[in-house]
């Protein structure tokens, strides 16, 4: 089996590549062919996976390539994992929405935004190029803003792409320790957009867990999400959220917490990695990886005093798990029960059919197929249908070179508070991004 990773010189490949070296059943992968448009990445991370690979019996071959076409010819998946712009970009996009006081997250907020902006018409272009090359490939999409992306992919590419995250395995990984309960014998009630969800039940032989936990603030207090939200937020609530909806919940800390930090995050990141990238090899990776981990929403646990992250939280075992298990059962027909994000179809009332959302999913051959889930709370809907809109804002922006939607995108999401805010934020990233600069037209 052939996989394709799009996006093959960036720093998490090895990851993937480590998953596919523990996979020794038959019908796995056996050639990987990593594609990215910066040649010196590539040669980086083919270092490391050489490394990895050293000692391995039948270790899946490698090739590099710059040619998208040469990448996707025979590939039975395509695993996409692109940054349009780079971690310069992402730089960009933090220190544009914080002059403006506001978050600059690279998939919440105005930040999400422009990454989306310049990251939908290569995305899709990427999805066009599939069809024609490779149409019988399944693509597993992890490119941010993964949920957003996913969507704008499927236009093309129908229910053939699948988006993976790993926050919500992680998530339902701790809520499920925290109760004493084996992570791979829970069902997760999990339900929303990429990055906007909540875990509303964990159950285990069918008996919902999660309001044993809620009514125990020692076990609740335990939980990362526990001491980043607050006990009582979380009890108010019924119900454990993503971590990434502590921008919404506290978006002033946050944003200050941002603004006193020495550099943000994409600098950090893109600092760090330059050491790596400069003097590549499996250990330096290895470190590298693991003070990145170390130091993930940083800034978040500042602003809600959470203190460090837990050692058991900084295991390996996230979205290239869910990527290996996600082509097992499609490609082995090895029914499985994965959180994703696909197409609605009918599973969320308050959306249209083809919206992504993320959910739990039956997976078998023929693809992913969204599990009923009850409706939304009052305040998860308003959160969810508000930024399913900015979404499409952003896909309109991307495929017309609209003006106008691109000023809809930020100024209807509910982190940006004012129309004029939002013109702003245009304006700022129209300057810094030579490839968006056309959404500036009057």
């Amino acid at each position: 089996m052939r996989l394709t990773i799009l996006g093959g010189g960036g720093f998490r490949v090895p990851l993937v590549y480590g998953a596919l070296l523990d996979d020794r059943d038959e019908g796995r992968v056996t050639r990987v062919t990593l594609h990215d448009l910066d040649g010196a990445r590539l040669r980086a991370v083919a270092t490391v996976l050489a490394e990895q690979a050293a000692g391995v019996p039948d270790a899946p071959g490698v090739a590099v390539t710059t040619d998208l076409d040469e990448a996707l010819r025979g590939a039975d998946f395509v695993f996409s994992a692109i940054r349009v712009g780079g971690l310069e970009g992402r730089a960009a996009d933090e220190r544009v929405a914080l002059a403006e006081g506001v978050l600059g997250q690279e998939t919440v907020g105005a930040g999400g935004i422009a990454y989306g902006l310049r990251t939908v018409p290569v995305a899709t272009g990427i999805a066009r190029r599939i069809a024609a090359l490779a149409p019988d490939a399944w693509v597993i999409n992890f490119t941010n803003p993964a949920g957003l992306v996913t969507e704008a992919m499927s236009r093309v590419l129908g229910d053939r792409v699948i988006g993976i995250c790993d926050s919500p395995v992680g998530l339902g990984r701790r809520v499920a320790r925290a109760l004493g309960a084996d992570p791979a014998r829970v069902w997760t009630d999990y339900v929303g957009l990429n990055h906007l969800g909540w875990l509303r039940g964990l159950r285990v032989a069918g008996r919902d867990e999660l309001p044993r936990l809620l009514a125990d603030p020692e076990a609740l207090g335990s939980l990362e999400e526990g001491r980043l939200f607050g006990t009582d937020w979380l009890r108010s609530l019924g119900a454990i959220p993503n971590e990434y909806l502590h921008y919404y919940y506290f978006n002033r800390e946050t944003v200050q917490a941002y603004r006193r930090a020495e550099r943000t995050r994409g600098v950090f990141v893109r600092d760090q990695q330059a050491g790596f990238y400069a003097e590549p090899s499996l250990k330096r990776w290895e470190s590298t990886l693991a003070e990145r981990e170390a130091t993930y929403m940083a800034d978040n646990r500042a602003a809600s005093g959470a203190g460090r992250r837990a050692d058991e939280d900084l295991e390996s075992g996230g979205y290239e798990k869910v990527a290996l298990a996600l082509m097992r059962a499609v490609a082995r027909d090895e029914r499985a029960t994965l959180i994703l994000n696909v197409r609605n179809r009918t599973t969320l009332s308050v959306l249209d059919a083809d919206a992504v959302i993320e959910v739990p999913c039956l997976v078998d051959a023929n693809g992913a197929h969204p599990c009923a889930v009850a409706p939304l709370p009052g305040h998860a809907t308003g959160l969810v249908t508000a930024v399913k809109a900015v979404e499409r804002e952003v896909m309109t922006a991307a495929e017309s070179g609209s003006r106008a939607a691109a000023v809809r995108a930020f100024a209807l999401h509910p982190l940006v508070d004012s129309v004029t805010v939002a013109r702003r934020l245009l304006d700022g990233y129209t300057a810094v991004h030579p490839g968006i600069a056309h959404l500036n037209r009057k």
